[in-house]
């Protein structure tokens, strides 16, 4: 009698939580969290949150005090956590400067290739697919250290960060291997975390996503330990992303602007 009666309890339970993630509306949390986001961190609070389908493109955030959010992103979240991860990626690449980086790169690239051949190897390597996609992974990870920074001083548990990114389409490679999708990307998030928010980490993450994970990060993570250099090393790096971050972070807040910002703008009035 007792087993059943706890059977029909955890079915009742089950039921409950299905229904909950049916009834769960990424979107309409959106401007909740992203409030909680701006205000917890001293970022400007006049901001509107617009939802597209498209590519996000904040490139005049700063202007129009509007951050826009990719429904797509949204719809790997299934609760505020992960929610504050796609908004706080988003806010990561404003912080950073990146949409103004990557207009200087543009830039950049047009006057060198307007003075070199289309069978110049540095014209090739420039359009090269491969370093398009180094450039936005790297950007992305940029971001999600940024983001998780936010995350923190919001309240969200940064883990969420690891396991948005992990519910994504990976490659093909990846899922030859059996290691999770944009491992890449996830273990640069954990590794900062692991370095300046051990806590964090200890506190975990409850979900078969993030278990599945550290089955992938847990032997990385001991095999780095065993290795004194690679630890020193690790440790290093980490440090020195730490203080860029808050650097970033800091000025963002001073100035409204990052320094990419203010780069691109005296380029282009140099130009115009």
């Amino acid at each position: 009698m007792k087993k059943l009666l706890t059977f029909f309890v955890l079915l009742g339970m089950a039921s409950t939580i299905s229904a909950y993630a049916a009834d769960y509306s990424a979107k309409d949390r959106v401007p909740v969290i992203g409030k909680v986001l701006l205000e917890k961190n001293g970022l400007p609070t006049n901001t509107t949150f617009k939802i597209v389908e498209n590519v996000a493109d904040n490139s005049n955030t700063t202007e129009n005090n509007i951050i826009y959010v990719c429904n797509s992103d949204l719809t790997y979240a299934g609760n505020d956590n992960e929610v504050a991860a796609v908004i706080a990626n988003e806010l990561g690449h404003i912080v950073n400067g990146q949409t103004s980086r990557n207009k200087i790169r543009s830039m950049a690239k047009t006057a060198v290739l307007s003075k070199l051949s289309s069978e110049n190897i540095i014209s090739t390597a420039a359009n090269s697919e491969y370093l398009a996609n180094k450039t936005s992974l790297n950007d992305n990870k940029a971001a999600d250290i940024t983001g998780v920074d936010l995350m923190i001083n919001a309240g969200y548990n940064p883990l969420a960060m690891v396991v948005l990114v992990t519910k994504m389409p990976g490659s093909s490679v990846e899922i030859l291997r059996g290691i999770p999708a944009n491992s890449e990307r996830a273990m640069n998030t954990f590794d900062y975390l692991t370095y300046n928010y051990p806590e964090k980490i200890k506190a975990g993450y409850g979900c078969q996503e993030y278990r599945n994970f550290l089955a992938y990060a847990n032997p990385i993570v001991v095999e780095r330990n065993a290795n004194a250099k690679k630890l020193a090393k690790f440790n290093k790096e980490q440090a020195k992303n730490k203080t860029k971050r808050a650097k970033d972070i800091a000025q963002y807040k001073a100035t409204g602007t990052s320094g990419w910002d203010t780069s691109y703008a005296l380029i282009k009035s140099f130009t115009e």
